[in-house]
C-alpha cells in the first residue's frame, strides 16, 4: 500500500489531482476556524456545551457551527437543495425532460440546485441569527446585525459549494462527500485526544473505553464488508454470425451491491430530518416550536424512529433513480443477451426488479441498524467523548471506500498496480 502511495506523487497529473485536493480541505478547515463577528465566544462554548441537536449539526459542520465561523452552515444547504431537485426531477415533467435531454438540461437543473442553495441558505442563516438573539450570545442585536450575518452564512455556504466542484472537477474523489469527511475526522482527533486525557485522571473506566473502542472497531469492519458486498446476476450471450465473423457466446454479470445508493442514503436521511430539526431549535420561542425541537433532539425515539423510516425510504428512492432494470432488460436483449432460466422481456425485468429489491431490503435495514446501533453503546459504555455516531462511521467509510476505488482507477489506468491486492 505504501508503494501505492508513492507512485501517486510519480505521476503528474494525479499528484497536481491529490495536492489540489487536500489543498481545498486545508482552505475548508482555515474558514471553519474565520468567526462571524458581534458573537461572545464564552456564552456561545457554554450554549453548545449542552449538546443534543447542536452537537450533531456541528458534526456536519466539522466544528464550524459551534465556533460561528463563516462556514458554520457547512454544506447541507446544498445537500438539501440537491434533494429536493432529485424528488422534483421523478414527480415534474419538465424538470425529468431536462434530466434526459443531456449535458445542457442537467446544468440547467444545477444552475436551478445552486439558486435553491441560496434560498435555504438564507432561510436558516435568519433562523440561527433569530436563535443566537434569543440566546444572549450576540453583542449588538438587530436588523443591520441580521442582515449581516445572513449574508455571511449564505456567502460561506455557497464557498464551499463552490469548493466541492472544484475538488469534483479538478481533484480525486467527490468534492462535497469530501468536505463532510473532513468535517467528520477533524472532530474525531480532538475527541480521542479528550478521552484519553479522562482515562489518565480517572473519570473514564479503561475496561469501558476498550469495550468502546472494539465495538467501533467492528462496526467499521462490517460497514466495509456490506459496502463492498453484491450479488452477481449471470448473463449469457447468444452467438450470432455478422458477415463472416461470430460475435457473443460469452459469460458475464450484472453486480447488485447490497449497498445500492452507498453513503448518499445516510447523508440524505441526516439532512432532511436536520431541517425541520434544526428550525425548530432556532425559533424556541413558542411552545409548539420548542416541543418540535424537544422530540426531535437526536438519540430521542421519535428522531431515531423518523430516521430509520427516512433512510429506507432514501435508500429504496435513490436505488430506483440510479438503477433501471427495464432499460437494462432492454439493453441486454438488444445485444442478445439472456439471464440463464430467464426469458427476455417481461419476465427479465421482474426477475431484476425483484432481486434488486431483496437485495436493497437488506442494505437499507443494515444502514439503519448501523445508524441506530451506536446510541444504544454510549449508554451501556458510558463512554460520551468518543462518540460520532453511526452517520459519521457510514460516511467516513463510504468516502474513503469511495476515493481509494478512484484512486485505484487512476493507478490501474496508467498501467500501475493499485491499493487492492487481487
Amino acid at each position: 500500500m505504501w508503494e501505492s502511495l508513492l507512485k501517486l506523487f510519480r505521476i503528474p497529473d494525479l499528484k497536481k489531482r491529490v495536492i489540489f485536493t487536500l489543498l481545498m480541505l486545508v482552505i475548508f478547515r482555515v474558514g471553519a476556524h474565520v468567526p462571524v463577528p458581534g458573537i461572545d465566544p464564552q456564552a456561545l462554548a457554554n450554549v453548545f456545551s449542552q449538546g443534543g441537536l447542536l452537537s450533531f449539526l456541528d458534526m456536519f459542520a466539522g466544528g464550524a457551527l459551534s465556533r460561528f465561523s463563516i462556514l458554520a452552515l457547512g454544506i447541507m444547504p446544498y445537500i438539501n437543495a440537491s434533494i429536493i431537485f432529485q424528488l422534483l426531477t421523478s414527480v415534474v415533467p419538465k424538470l425529468e425532460e431536462l434530466a434526459k435531454s443531456g449535458e445542457e438540461g442537467r446544468d440547467k437543473i444545477a444552475q436551478y440546485t445552486r439558486w435553491g442553495t441560496i434560498l435555504l441558505a438564507a432561510v436558516q442563516g435568519f433562523g440561527i441569527t433569530v436563535w443566537l438573539e434569543s440566546m444572549g450570545v450576540v453583542f449588538a442585536p438587530g436588523i443591520p446585525y441580521r442582515i449581516t450575518v445572513i449574508l455571511t452564512l449564505t456567502a460561506g455556504s455557497m464557498f464551499l459549494m463552490w469548493l466541492g466542484e472544484l475538488v469534483s472537477d479538478y481533484g480525486i474523489g467527490n468534492g462535497i462527500s469530501l468536505i463532510i469527511f473532513a468535517g467528520i475526522v477533524a472532530r474525531i482527533i480532538p475527541q480521542m485526544v479528550s478521552t484519553v486525557a479522562l482515562i489518565r485522571v480517572g473519570e473514564i473506566n479503561p475496561i469501558m473505553f476498550i469495550l468502546n473502542l472494539v465495538f467501533w472497531i467492528l462496526i467499521i469492519a462490517f460497514v466495509v464488508l456490506f459496502q463492498e458486498a453484491q450479488r452477481r446476476i449471470p448473463v449469457q450471450y447468444a452467438k450470432r454470425v455478422v458477415g463472416r465473423r461470430m460475435y457473443g457466446g460469452q459469460s458475464t454479470h450484472i453486480p447488485i451491491r447490497v449497498i445500492q445508493g452507498g453513503v448518499i442514503p445516510i447523508i440524505f436521511a441526516s439532512s432532511i430530518l436536520l431541517f425541520p430539526a434544526t428550525l425548530a431549535q432556532f425559533f424556541q420561542g413558542s411552545a409548539f416550536m420548542k416541543s418540535i425541537a424537544d422530540a426531535l433532539t437526536p438519540n430521542s425515539p421519535l428522531y431515531l424512529t423518523i430516521y430509520a423510516a427516512l433512510i429506507i425510504f432514501f435508500t429504496f428512492f435513490y436505488t430506483a433513480v440510479t438503477f433501471n432494470p427495464m432499460e437494462l432488460a432492454d439493453n441486454m436483449k438488444k445485444y442478445g443477451g439472456f439471464i440463464p432460466g430467464i426469458r427476455p422481456g417481461r419476465p427479465t425485468v421482474e426477475y431484476l426488479d425483484r432481486s434488486l429489491s431483496r437485495i436493497t431490503l437488506w442494505g437499507a435495514l443494515f444502514l439503519m441498524i448501523v445508524a441506530v446501533l451506536p446510541d444504544l453503546l454510549v449508554r451501556v459504555t458510558n463512554v460520551t467523548t468518543l462518540y460520532f455516531g453511526g452517520t459519521g462511521i457510514i460516511i467516513m467509510v463510504g468516502v474513503a471506500i469511495e476515493t481509494v476505488r478512484q484512486l485505484e482507477a487512476q493507478l490501474l489506468m496508467r498501467h500501475y498496480e493499485g491499493f487492492i491486492k487481487k
